[in-house]
């Protein structure tokens, strides 16, 4: 349809009909379709919000303000919290720097491809995930249905998590920071150090015992922990308030979000880069090692990874590009949002090994200096001679290098005793090698370095704000991804469906805010989303591709960007990813198989981790995640397959987005009338043409259904429709 079309000056009396014709009467001539079909207008107050003269004729769907604010919101979706405490994991597990490669294969194989698909159907059909599946095949309209779960899922646990960093964020304005050091205990007698926190370390008491204040087991519930419930409670009024309005709300809530956490990475790494140490956590992070690239496991991660930093499958993103316009260039999107991702993932990598490379020199310093003085002991007693000690060594102030030299000699002279002296190997690589992800790295690890940091209050405050930011962005696009579909689907006003989701959702989510609730967080993290989501975009990729027609696709791409995408994708959407999906579908499954399902338990005598395995009902739980995310996909098409509901008025309708309404219109599903070629969006294809009296009121007859409480204005206009015939497809 050519763009910019021009609506003609009208006056409305009462019960005047007007078609199509007459409203596109500056349309191209050729294009016999709309002079075909008719829409009633309704005249109760409607002359202020008629489209003025000059303006475009678009759906009046809500919109992005400017092209910023899009790139921004899909920007803060895909960068999340795994971006900062899973990639840094993963690449000093997968072999340094030579993770990269697999990464970036594997992002160009499935990433940007599949990544690239969601916003171009989002964008040309308009609708959320529910709509935009519907409108391909009714009979797949349950992959929307399984992404709204999942974001469900997700949202219920990934809040817990904004919580839990709100609560770091609320006790860092204190010097010295209240994880510095152990707490003492005063008895009768004499005061000691506590002693669960003596075993471990301050930093990792104060996560399970003073935060978490954490059970022993998952069975063991121990009751609400009220300080997470209040800071969750919060979490969820941040998300709802920011949510109520929209992408008119959440969007202008971006600028900060999205930029903010960037601003933090920029001012951690020039700090860490002055840290002693940091160039040694750095090196040791980007030292490849090429070995380990070729081992399958490396790549089923890398692929993993790139899965999820995306946020395919849950929906956010064809929701936020929904409220494009239909002209705008998702390709560019597609490339810009993906490489941004990834950039920000090797920037949070930079950041986490100066800092870990800084602490871990701290900890071989001290490691130094006690086997030192072991040595002097050693020396006076006798069991070492000081023949063996070189003559430059001053034990006063000796350095890692002399003591590792000293250490070697030792080794040598003293080769069957040794082991009896208690001495230990002070290598910084050691303790890199330890590799921590997740709350291990965020609450433990960091906490631990910031607080060697000068002015450290300053630089906890303003990571865990960035945690928070971090969190809140990923959270905009979950929300979105349940928000939009069912508004557009099922017509409920935005604002209350958002109070009551997010109210549901913090009810359910207290069980994350019990003692025990961090075993829970485990088990959906690992259960509710990995194998549901896989099968969506398996899903999303064979309606596409298969059901709706690759070439017409590419047609549609070709109508909607003004150029011919490169024949890459094609074949990318056709043949490898679609394989390269069951591969990594076979080989988590395979994986979870192989890996015995279960948990790592705090102890408090030991202060130590040790693995459970789930009891029975929580294997029940486990199960019961994956089945009822995916389980909207079969139901949906056995209804669609056996017409046990009744579609005439209800998804297989699309749905225009007018000035203070909206107006359904029949969607004709036979032939080509399906496709999106010409540049049709489901609000500007076709209308069958079953006879005008279907859009005329006879004399006499009852007035419209409206909806009084639409979340577009005063009700929706509707026309009562004749049964629909069922998609071909």
């Amino acid at each position: 349809m050519p763009k910019n079309s021009k609506v003609v000056k009208r006056e409305l009396d009462d019960e005047v009909i007007e078609s199509v014709k007459d409203l596109l009467s500056n349309e191209d001539s050729s294009d016999d379709a709309f002079k075909k079909s008719e829409l009633m207008v309704d005249d109760q107050e409607e002359k202020d919000v008629d489209v003025e003269e000059g303006s475009d004729v678009e759906d009046e769907r809500p919109a992005w303000n400017s092209k910023l604010q899009y790139i921004l919101a899909q920007v803060g979706f895909s960068v999340g919290l795994g971006n900062v405490w899973r990639f840094p994991y993963l690449c000093q597990k997968n072999g340094g720097g030579a993770y990269l490669v697999p990464y970036l294969i594997l992002l160009l194989i499935i990433g940007i491809p599949l990544f690239f698909l969601e916003l171009a159907v989002g964008q040309r059909i308009r609708r959320g995930s529910i709509g935009v599946w519907n409108y391909i095949s009714p009979k797949l309209g349950g992959i929307g249905f399984a992404s709204c779960v999942v974001c469900f899922f997700v949202a219920l646990y990934y809040n817990v998590i904004i919580g839990w960093s709100l609560f770091y964020f609320s006790q860092s304005f204190q010097h010295p920071l209240p994880w510095d050091q152990c707490p003492l205990v005063k008895n009768a007698s004499h005061t000691f150090v506590e002693p669960e926190c003596e075993k471990s370390s301050a930093t990792t008491y104060y996560w399970y015992r003073e935060a978490l204040n954490i059970s022993s087991s998952l069975s063991e519930s121990g009751g609400l922990n009220w300080k997470m419930t209040i800071c969750l409670l919060a979490a969820w009024v941040m998300v709802c308030l920011a949510m109520i309005k929209g992408i008119q709300s959440s969007g202008k809530i971006m600028y900060f979000s999205s930029l903010f956490p960037y601003v933090v990475l920029l001012c951690f790494l020039i700090r860490g880069l002055l840290l002693n140490g940091s160039v040694d956590g750095i090196r040791h992070m980007f030292t490849p090692k090429l070995e380990i690239m070729l081992e399958p496991k490396v790549w089923r991660e890398a692929a993993t990874q790139v899965f999820f930093a995306l946020g395919l499958g849950f929906g956010g993103v064809i929701a936020f590009s929904s409220y494009n316009k239909r002209d705008n260039n998702c390709h560019f999107d597609a490339v810009l949002v993906s490489f941004i991702n990834f950039f920000t993932s090797v920037l949070a990598t930079l950041v986490v090994f100066a800092v870990l490379g800084f602490k871990a020199n701290i900890i071989n310093e001290k490691c130094v200096i006690q086997n030192s003085e072991k040595i002097l002991k050693l020396l006076k007693m006798g069991n070492l001679s000081q023949d063996m000690i070189p003559h430059h060594i001053n034990f006063s102030s000796i350095t890692a290098e002399d003591y590792n030299l000293v250490y070697d000699i030792i080794q040598k002279v003293k080769e069957e005793q040794f082991d009896s002296l208690g001495l230990k190997s002070c290598q910084i690589e050691d303790e890199l090698d330890k590799a921590v992800q997740g709350t291990g790295l965020a609450f433990i690890a960091f906490t631990e370095a910031m607080t060697h940091f000068p002015a450290s209050p300053f630089w906890s405050v303003m990571f865990f704000l960035m945690l928070v930011n971090l969190g809140l962005g990923s959270m905009f696009g979950t929300i979105e991804g349940i928000i939009t579909p069912i508004v557009d689907t099922f017509k409920v006003r935005k604002e209350i469906l958002t109070v009551i989701c997010c109210l549901v959702a913090f009810f359910i989510g207290l069980i994350f805010v019990q003692r025990s609730g961090n075993y829970f967080v485990t088990m959906f993290d690992d259960y509710s989303a990995t194998l549901p989501l896989l099968i969506v975009v398996i899903l999303e990729n064979i309606a596409v591709i298969r059901i709706y027609g690759i070439d017409k696709f590419m047609e549609d791409l070709k109508d909607m960007l003004g150029f011919s995408p490169s024949q890459y994708y094609y074949y990318m959407w056709k043949y490898v990813s679609p394989f390269v999906l069951l591969c990594l579908l076979v080989a988590s499954i395979v994986q979870m198989g192989l890996s015995p399902p279960g948990y790592n338990a705090w102890i408090e005598d030991s202060a130590m981790e040790e693995f459970h395995s789930y009891p029975t009902w929580g294997m029940i739980v486990c199960i019961s995640l994956m089945v009822l995310a995916i389980l909207p996909v079969p139901i949906v098409f056995m209804v669609r397959r056996c017409n046990l509901i009744d579609d005439s008025s209800g998804s297989l309708a699309s749905v225009s987005y007018k000035r203070g309404r909206i107006i359904k219109e029949p969607v004709n599903l036979e032939g080509d009338n399906t496709s999106l070629i010409h540049g049709k969006s489901p609000s500007e294809v076709p209308s069958p043409n079953f006879g005008k009296n279907i859009y005329r009121k006879q004399t006499g007859s009852p007035t419209l259904d409206t909806a009084p409480n639409g979340r577009y204005g005063i009700g929706y206009l509707m026309a009562d429709m004749p049964d629909m015939p069922e998609s071909d497809l």
